[in-house]
């Protein structure tokens, strides 16, 4: 129970170093915690003059700003349309190179299907050629070898001539 009851020295001795520590205190604490005080005060004061300063400032470069926008996207809308004109252009030539490049590529495979016809046939006619040669010099040498047969087969080949002049 003495916890809860001091004795009256206890009391006394407390209250004298209570005292003490407040003189201490005031005389060597109290005028520095003071001026910390009053000077975070002006620090805060001036924080706030700068801020309510700063946010003038900041909204003049919003209006700044936003004139900027306004002029860039006026810009901006010029050289789209510009790029479009350009591109407009650019395809537009572009399909008339192709149409001139694709006549040409015409022409120019008219003139190979022609010169390759042209040599088919000729091809073919020497074919033929070389065949006729070949059929006539197996006829002449089955006409050379038995004089009989060749006048037979002389005599046949007048009278087809001459059924070939009747048609």
């Amino acid at each position: 129970m003495d916890l809860l009851t001091p004795s009256f020295g206890l009391i006394i001795w407390t209250l004298l170093a209570f005292l003490i520590v407040l003189f201490v205190l005031r005389k060597f604490a109290w005028g520095p915690i003071l001026s910390a005080l009053n000077e975070r005060e002006r620090t805060i004061a001036d924080s706030l003059a700068t801020a309510e300063k700063v946010k003038t400032e900041m909204a003049q470069l919003k209006s700044e700003n936003e004139a900027l926008l306004a002029k860039a996207r006026e810009e901006r809308t010029a050289m789209l349309k510009e790029a479009k004109d350009t591109k407009d252009k650019i395809i537009s030539e572009a399909k008339e190179q192709a149409k001139f490049e694709a006549g040409k590529i015409m022409a120019d495979a008219n003139i190979a299907l022609q010169n390759q016809k042209m040599a088919a046939l000729t091809d073919v006619k020497n074919q033929i050629g070389n065949m006729v040669i070949e059929i006539s010099e197996k006829v002449i040498r089955r006409s050379l070898e038995h004089k009989s047969e060749q006048e037979n087969y002389i005599r046949q080949l007048a009278d087809d001539v001459q059924l070939l002049g009747k048609r």
